[in-house]
């Protein structure tokens, strides 16, 4: 018989019944029934439930392991009585009658415990990760990402993909976040940075004729945490294309994509491709968002016109200096009472907004502070182009565009939370296009990239020449899952003459772009293919079949909010022998003086 097991926690059924078996795992549970000790095996693959009597020796053994030791049972398989088999267990019909018992790792009072669902602080959890990894849900969350990189690998491979590695030390590059710094033992004063993503060597990789790549990529980043980003690192699928248009890049990765969440997504709806397009101007007039939600039903309209010159002064002023309106349907609300309309009026205040005006269609007209000082006609106006209708009340955003863009996102989201609209067990997908090449900056009045520099504009040279940069648009996309962006891609810039000349109109020279970018530049030279790709974000993907609300119960070691590794201690000082060898001296921050 082996040393440790036989068979797994997870693998005994009936017709092991009468079999002598030794199995090996943690103690999950114990439960002490007088003359009958009960005592959960747990391992990696599910638990089995082992039974010993207080006349064998090994009960006084069972009775002092604690939760959590590690033990080897060796017994027979004994069915269960009708009455007593656990539905919920696998190995529910069986039980193991424990003849001997070896403890092999007798574990301390736990500081946070395994069984059960208690919550724990998150300082508690990241500090002992090792323990936390072993509690079913978040044990079930990594299990599910390995299942996931592994079909997306497979995928990646059947659509014609090679897998490569690029490299892990390379230049630091602005890529629109801080690099980390690696510095260099052998060339003092210099230092290496690790990738923010693979974005130059892909493109290489396609210089150099290796037509379809695709890598599960590291990606560091030294940036602040949030709910749906963790800080420090990520990986995503990461992928280019040689000879190919905006439409192949779609057709490539939209089966991987819809697959994967069909494969995952515990019966879930899935949007068939192809999935939607929505212009970036569309999505944030309709959503309020270039990363729209398509669950909520609420479309957001423009109703500036009714409001110019209109009785209602707040909004014509505001007009007529230059901003918009925008019109939040709330269907089914012109019933609510007088304080969910006022909750939503502070709750706009909280967000910085001056409050949130609204109108109700009730049966008998409309009603609300707005439509008291608004011409019926105007009125009837707002109503028509926003789809309305009695019974439904509508909210108002009145801001610059961008502003009032941002805003009426969030009022939709609110609202459609509110009034319990999101549609429930979905995975809504769509592409968002035609972002804007350009932008003003507002405080300076000068042209800058509004997003990714390094895409085709739409028109090439000519658009760039004879166009108003504020009108170019870029072969620029991203793919977005329940109002989440899973990843931005592009149509890549491939010319030499058109990227100098785009970064000349944002006011660089053409000494800068080859001072930070001459190696893909030069590369160019040689003869580039039109290429294109995309990286989607394989945390973003398992928070979302996993159905939870932080990235971080899908990494196996997350850091904390402050870009801590709480288990390992990182990041931590370093001696000064060290730092003489690296040939860096530290200038720390003087400690803030006390009063």
């Amino acid at each position: 018989m082996h040393a440790y097991r036989t068979h797994t926690c997870g693998q005994l059924g009936r017709s092991e019944a009468g079999a002598a078996v030794r199995l090996s795992g943690w103690v999950h549970r114990k439960r002490d029934h007088g003359n009958l000790l009960f005592v959960d095996l747990r391992d990696h693959y599910g638990v089995t439930q082992c039974v010993a009597d207080i006349s064998s020796p090994v009960f006084a053994i069972l009775e002092k392991a604690r939760p959590e030791s590690v033990i080897t049972v060796t017994g027979k398989v004994v069915e269960r009585s009708a009455e007593t088999v656990n539905p919920r267990l696998a190995t529910g019909e069986i039980e193991v009658q424990v003849a001997e018992v070896e403890i092999q790792s007798m574990a301390e009072v736990l500081p946070l415990q395994v069984a059960g669902e208690q919550e724990y602080p998150e300082d508690m959890r990241l500090r002992y990760r090792f323990l936390d990894l072993r509690r079913d849900k978040i044990h079930a969350n990594i299990m599910l990402r390995a299942q996931v990189i592994s079909y997306l690998r497979r995928a990646m491979q059947d659509q014609g993909f090679t897998e490569f590695q690029t490299p892990i030390l390379t230049a630091s590059s602005p890529e629109g976040a801080r690099d980390y710094l690696v510095p260099s033992r052998l060339h003092p004063g210099k230092f290496y940075a690790l990738p923010q993503a693979p974005q130059q060597f892909k493109q290489l990789l396609m210089v150099a004729g290796f037509d379809r790549y695709f890598q599960i990529a590291p990606c560091f980043r030294d940036e602040a945490g949030r709910a749906d980003r963790s800080p420090g690192e990520f990986y995503q699928l990461d992928f280019e294309m040689s000879y190919v248009t905006q439409d192949d890049v779609f057709a490539a990765i939209e089966p991987v994509l819809q697959g994967v969440f069909e494969q995952f997504g515990q019966g879930r709806k899935v949007t068939p491709a192809p999935f939607p397009r929505i212009a970036y101007d569309e999505s944030m007039l309709k959503y309020g968002s270039d990363k729209p939600d398509l669950r909520n039903p609420i479309v957001i309209a423009d109703v500036t016109e009714p409001f110019r010159g209109s009785g209602f002064g707040i909004f014509a002023k505001a007009v007529d200096k230059g901003a918009v309106v925008r019109a939040i349907p709330a269907p089914g609300a012109a019933g609510q009472p007088r304080s969910w309309f006022d909750k939503l009026n502070e709750w706009a205040r909280e967000e910085g907004a001056g409050g949130l005006g609204y109108i109700q269609f009730a049966a008998d007209g409309p009603k609300g502070p707005i439509a008291k000082n608004l011409e019926p006609a105007r009125v009837a106006a707002i109503k028509e182009a926003a789809g309305l209708k009695d019974g439904d009340a509508v909210f108002f955003a009145c801001d610059k565009k961008d502003a009032a863009a941002k805003f009426a996102g969030k009022v939709r989201t609110r609202i459609g939370t509110e009034l319990d609209l999101i549609e429930k067990d979905v995975f809504k997908l769509c592409w968002t296009v035609d972002f804007p090449m350009y932008e003003k900056n507002e405080d300076t009045g000068l042209i800058e990239f509004s997003h990714n520099p390094f895409s085709m504009p739409q028109g090439g040279m000519d658009a760039l020449l004879h166009k108003d940069p504020l009108e170019i648009k870029a072969f620029q996309y991203d793919i977005v899952c329940n109002g989440v962006e899973l990843s931005s891609g592009a149509i890549r810039n491939h010319r030499p003459d058109i990227m100098i000349k785009a970064f000349e109109i944002a006011g660089y020279t053409a000494e800068h772009v080859e001072e930070h970018f001459g190696g893909m530049l030069n590369a160019f030279r040689y003869g580039a293919p039109p290429h294109g790709g995309s990286a989607p974000g394989i945390d973003r993907i398992v928070m979302l079949l996993a159905d939870e609300p932080n990235i971080r119960e899908v990494i196996l070691f997350p850091m904390n909010q402050q870009a801590q590794d709480l288990l390992m201690g990182a990041p931590a000082e370093v001696d000064a022998a060290r730092l003489k060898e690296l040939h860096i001296k530290l200038d720390l921050p003087k400690p803030a003086k006390k009063d």
